[in-house]
């Protein structure tokens, strides 16, 4: 399974890891940051917009969709 959210499609970056040695920043390594995606029941009261699909299913959706979700 992808670690992408299904509402926006947010998905994971690739990030470097600076760290400062002698007032000059040192590049080292490169890591991944991944979206913070919750588990989370689109509500059956939907009727448009881009949930009409998931409409009563459980989803991934990142935390910003999640707080969308709640005010619809």
């Amino acid at each position: 399974m992808e670690k992408q959210c299904l509402v926006c499609g947010k998905k994971s970056v690739m990030a470097w890891r600076l760290i400062k040695l002698r007032g000059k920043f040192n590049p080292t390594k490169k890591y991944r940051k991944h979206p913070n995606l919750q588990w989370v029941r689109v509500p059956l009261e939907i009727k448009k917009g881009s949930l009409k699909k998931f409409r009563g299913k459980r989803i991934l959706a990142c935390t910003k969709c999640i707080k969308a979700i709640g005010k619809k």
